[in-house]
């Protein structure tokens, strides 16, 4: 699946390198998440009117009033996560898909949930035309989490809550990390990384951001 017309020759050469360049501009110094951004081309989530914006360094809008958030905040946040190859792991907030699709290049498995039906639906069809085998799409309320599939090694929150949810915390392995936007989902939020050791949480900050509100239940679409 490509947009190459759209975009004006697609993920490749002078194009691919410049959009590397803004990754390491922006701190994201992983040689295995620079490969796998390099890998999944964003041309195939972004659809329609920003189609030829793809491979900017800025968030754009999708279906649903969600967005798909900029390429160097996926790479920071997937840096922070620290996934390694047998890992699996737990994405909150589907959206596009392109975050779900970065991780399935570094984990063993990846669920990922979303309130919009439509949202889960789309990803699917592109992670299908990927040939990305190992994520799991699932529509419901990702507040809860994923108990039945749980514990997991990494957990990822892609929309904003008050406080690192309850649910999920109790579902992220001792030796575990969840990154996750923590604030007002009107102001700016602070992406928060947290840690689970045998005595507890340990929080650290990681930069501000700003993220859609994760909402509770499941929406009608």
């Amino acid at each position: 699946m490509t947009h190459g017309a759209e975009n004006g020759g697609g993920f490749d050469g002078e194009r691919k390198m410049q959009f590397l360049f803004q990754l390491r501009q922006k701190g994201v110094t992983d040689s295995r998440v620079l490969t796998a951004m390099e890998k999944i081309d964003r041309g195939d989530f972004v659809r329609g009117h920003f189609a030829s914006r793809a491979y900017e360094d800025m968030p754009l809008p999708i279906n649903s009033g969600q967005t798909i958030s900029q390429p160097s905040v996926v790479g920071l946040m997937t840096q922070a996560l620290g996934v390694q190859p047998r890992d699996t792991v737990l994405e909150i907030g589907t959206g596009s898909g392109y975050q779900a699709a970065i991780l399935s290049q570094l984990a063993r498995r990846v669920y990922t949930i979303d309130r919009h039906r439509n949202l889960t639906r789309d990803a699917e069809v592109v992670f299908t035309k990927l040939g990305l085998v190992n994520i799991t799409v699932l529509t419901r309320d990702g507040s809860h989490g994923l108990p039945d599939q749980g514990p997991f090694d990494r957990i990822l929150v892609t929309a904003a809550a008050e406080d690192p949810p309850g649910p999920l915390l109790q579902q992220l392995k001792t030796g575990g990390t969840m990154v996750v936007p923590v604030g007002q989902s009107d102001a700016v939020q602070t992406l928060i990384k947290v840690s689970r050791t045998e005595t507890g949480f340990e929080y650290d900050e990681i930069m501000p951001v700003r993220f859609v509100p994760l909402v509770e239940g499941t929406a009608r679409d």
